[in-house]
């Protein structure tokens, strides 16, 4: 007699019960204290108006509990070395699996660092090398530009050689007692000049000009020392000596501005005369397979180094073959087959950068993680969005959870799973406005159910242009004498697919030009006390306003000065070492996390004290200063959609598209003629792209000239002119593949941008 099937119900175990993540009583930054439950092992994307608490629930809540509880797992020797990850303000959250964060920050600022080194491409490589290449030269450290065995010995690994113009750091007519030296953090009775001073190698009364040669080497060159001034014990090093090791070595990016720019005028930087910018010794440049060196393998397209090692065909090595094609396939799969290995990995986009460590995820062995992304479809051209569509897909094929901010349609119709959180930005978002599935979004009629089908149509009359910026033999990386012209007073995109040329052409070609103004999403480098109310000078006329009101001293108010809390000197946090431990920050006890002191809170403003004013969002301040220089920057922050932020709000806590809005506020206060904005919809849900168009719209029609690098095509169809690159990426690209109005694109053009711009305005050919 045969057996009977078994009861599914009776083969479940525990461990099959746990299903969904479980967040209950969330409350970081905006949340309302939600409940939500996850699908784990499934595709969930959070969508959601810009400040609606998407980044509050998925970063702030579920990523950030997930790596501290893996933290506290290290010993706290280990934890000595992680950064301070403080609890979220959540009741529970329950079935968290371990997760990855893929964020759209720049990687790092390290000048050896390439997309080679970052994806371990190019240790694959190093090891093929070192087993294949003619004549052999020794291990696969043999070449590599960071170790001393296969590094350039002139510039030590870098590629470039550095030049300091001596008269750039001091001035030969004084003496050191005078203030000969311009480098900044060397004034005099500074520490750094002070060791100088008291070294004894020359007097520092004598003239720069009159120093013998000895001291002249002394002073620029010579190597560090231990020195006695005063009864003290310290390190002496020549002043260009120290310089080519304290900031030279890193790059230009890391510096701080002020001495970025000292750095920019006293040093000049040419590519090294002795391995030709390879980073090399020559013995690694002297190997070679099939005639390339391991050099001019990393300078290769990717796309075309991919089919070059698939060409190579060797048992010994043919595992490790296998897995650098696959991870080279990957690289072009993801839209990055335009990239070389040997690419700085500083210069890489939020985007490019997002998708290098993706492709680092694709080939791991881990499951049943989760994956965090953070709006993986910036920088890409709708051609390619389907490409990353099917790579979150493949990640959630192995078994993990992907959850993913995105506001891109195409993304949301992937999904297994859609969060909607709102209704609004700020202190009116931060509650679900839907859970569910595709069909039910699209039926729910929240912002986001209304937008999904929302479409931008062409203009129907474009501006007639008031005459043109002309680029010519444009030839910057893979721009092939490319000559073209923008016309002035009108909308223009540029568009094409990622790697095809747009930022090579714009910020190479207009943007330094008298009278244009860049707005982009690069980092606003401040310190943890900077805030839009100090970033856009909003602070000063609030100051001014609370001292007149008061009969005060304006100092007062700033927690940078006078009115600073003693106790955490105007921080709100005090940061506590805890020695072996992970330092903590924890709020004020003094001042409550308010920065100002006791007395400065007394002082108000129609009911109102300056902490109170700083909690408010930019909404809110709008309507408490109704007039003068507070409501004008107010005003310009509300136009750009930035209505939501609280003016106390760290600038460190901004997104990239929210950073680039903040500089749009600034930049249109002053005079200018052509605005040059850098993908402006990042960020930004489909119903603040109609805003985003307005504002456009506005500083045409007030008399500028505005340039967009954009891919969205509700931008496209809105524009006057568009300026499309391509065919393709890398050297497949660079050239312009269409200029003109976007019904003439969508009517006659057969680019891959038409194709997309066709089809979303609903004028498909067959």
């Amino acid at each position: 007699m045969a057996a009977a099937d078994p009861d599914p119900d009776q083969q479940l175990t525990p461990a099959d019960a746990h299903t969904v993540i479980q967040v209950r009583g969330a409350r970081e930054n905006n949340l309302r204290d939600i409940d939500v439950d996850l699908p784990k092992r499934r595709l969930t994307v959070f969508t959601g108006v810009s400040g609606s608490g998407k980044s509050s629930l998925v970063f702030g809540t579920i990523a950030a509990e997930s790596q501290r509880l893996i933290n506290e797992t290290y010993t706290a020797f280990v934890q000595s070395f992680m950064p301070s990850l403080g609890r979220p303000d959540v009741d529970g959250l329950h079935n968290l699996s371990a997760a990855i964060v893929v964020d759209q920050e720049r990687m790092g600022a390290n000048s050896r660092s390439t997309v080679g080194t970052a994806t371990d491409a190019y240790t694959m490589l190093r090891i093929v090398f070192s087993r294949l290449g003619t004549p052999r030269i020794g291990t696969s450290g043999a070449f590599s530009f960071n170790l001393p065995e296969g590094m350039c010995p002139r510039c030590e690994g870098l590629g470039q050689v550095s030049e300091i113009d001596v008269d750039q750091l001091v001035d030969r007519d004084k003496s050191l007692n005078e203030g000969a030296i311009a480098v900044p953090g060397y004034a005099v009775d500074s520490w750094p000049w002070s060791i100088m001073a008291g070294s004894g190698f020359y007097d520092p009364d004598t003239r720069l000009r009159d120093f013998t040669e000895r001291e002249w080497e002394d002073f620029l060159h010579k190597p560090p020392v231990k020195i006695k001034a005063g009864g003290n014990g310290f390190t002496y090093e020549g002043l260009a000596a120290k310089l080519q090791r304290t900031w030279l070595v890193k790059d230009r990016e890391a510096l701080q501005p002020h001495i970025r720019a000292f750095v920019d005028r006293a040093v000049v930087f040419t590519r090294c005369p002795e391995c030709d910018g390879t980073r090399l010794s020559r013995a690694a440049l002297s190997s070679r397979i099939d005639g390339v060196n391991i050099a001019e393998c990393s300078a290769m397209q990717i796309s075309d180094l991919a089919g070059f090692v698939r060409a190579i065909d060797d048992p010994g090595v043919a595992p490790l073959l296998a897995g650098l094609r696959h991870l080279l396939d990957s690289l072009v799969e993801i839209g990055l087959g335009y990239l070389s290995l040997d690419r700085s990995a500083s210069t890489l986009s939020g985007g490019e950068a997002q998708r290098v460590k993706m492709v680092r995820h694709l080939g791991s062995s881990l499951t049943d993680v989760t994956y965090v992304f953070d709006e993986p479809t910036i920088g890409l051209h709708p051609h390619d969005i389907q490409r990353m569509n099917d790579l979150l897909l493949m990640l959630r094929d192995k078994g993990n959870t992907v959850l993913v901010v995105e506001h891109k349609p195409e993304v949301i119709a992937i999904a297994d799973h859609v969060v909607d959180l709102g209704p609004g930005a700020g202190e009116s978002g931060g509650e679900i406005c839907y859970s569910g599935d595709l069909a039910g979004l699209r039926a729910s009629g929240t912002l986001t159910g209304r937008h999904l089908e929302h479409r931008a149509r062409l203009r129907e009359q474009v501006r007639t242009p008031r005459g043109q910026l002309s680029i010519k033999d444009a030839d910057l990386h893979n721009l092939r004498d490319v000559s073209v012209d923008i016309p002035i007073g009108v909308l223009t995109v540029v568009t094409g697919v990622a790697g095809s040329g747009k930022s090579s052409l714009i910020h190479g070609y207009l943007a330094d030009r008298e009278g244009v103004v860049v707005a982009d999403q690069s980092p606003i480098r401040g310190s943890r006390r900077s805030n839009p109310a100090t970033y856009t000078g909003l602070l000063g006329p609030i100051r001014t306003t609370f001292a007149k009101a008061n009969g005060v001293k304006a100092a007062l108010f700033s927690a940078n000065s006078e009115g600073a809390c003693s106790h955490c000197n105007g921080l709100g946090l005090v940061y506590t070492d805890l020695a072996m431990m992970a330092g903590v920050a924890s709020i004020c006890e003094k001042c409550e996390g308010k920065r100002f002191t006791p007395e400065v809170l007394t002082y108000r403003l129609r009911g109102k004290n300056i902490g109170e004013v700083l909690a408010m969002s930019v909404a809110e301040a709008f309507a408490f200063f109704p007039t003068g220089q507070a409501n004008a920057i107010l005003g310009r922050l509300a136009d750009v959609g930035l209505s939501y932020l609280r003016l106390g709000q760290p600038l460190n806590t901004l997104s990239g598209g929210e950073r680039q809005r903040l500089k749009l506020a600034i930049h249109m206060a002053e005079k200018s003629s052509t605005y040059i904005l850098d993908e402006p919809t990042t960020g930004l849900h489909m119903a603040d792209v109609d805003k985003l168009l307005a504002l456009l719209d506005r500083l045409v029609d007030e008399g500028n000239t505005v340039v967009v690098i954009e891919h969205h095509q509700a931008v496209m169809a809105h524009a006057d002119w568009i300026v499309d690159l391509g065919p393709g990426g890398g050297h497949d690209g660079g050239r312009v593949v269409f200029t003109g109005a976007p019904a003439e694109l969508v009517a006659s053009a057969d680019t891959l941008t038409a194709r997309h711009l066709r089809q979303y305005v609903g004028r498909e050919t067959g």
